[in-house]
């Protein structure tokens, strides 16, 4: 395998390394602040207003949620 198509490698798993089998998801609150949360934070998931999920790594969470902040959908922080 060459250089490149091992760095091609690693980027094209992101960050999900062993842990793929987290999720994470957008949960919008009735205040229009959007809060990343777990999965196994069901009881957070249940109360939101709005929902986007589930991503593979929190990053893919983050990048959504600045896309969300973007379009207006959401408060930032």
């Amino acid at each position: 395998m060459s250089d490149q198509s091992a760095q091609n490698d690693i980027h094209d798993r992101g960050d999900r390394g062993d842990r793929s089998g987290e999720q994470w998801f957008i949960c919008k609150r009735d205040t229009g602040i959007c809060e990343i949360i777990k999965a196994d934070n069901k009881e957070s998931i249940a109360n939101s207003v709005e929902t986007w999920g589930g991503f593979a790594s929190q990053g893919e969470a983050i990048a959504k949620r600045i896309g969300l902040i973007r379009a207006g959908k959401c408060q930032p922080l």
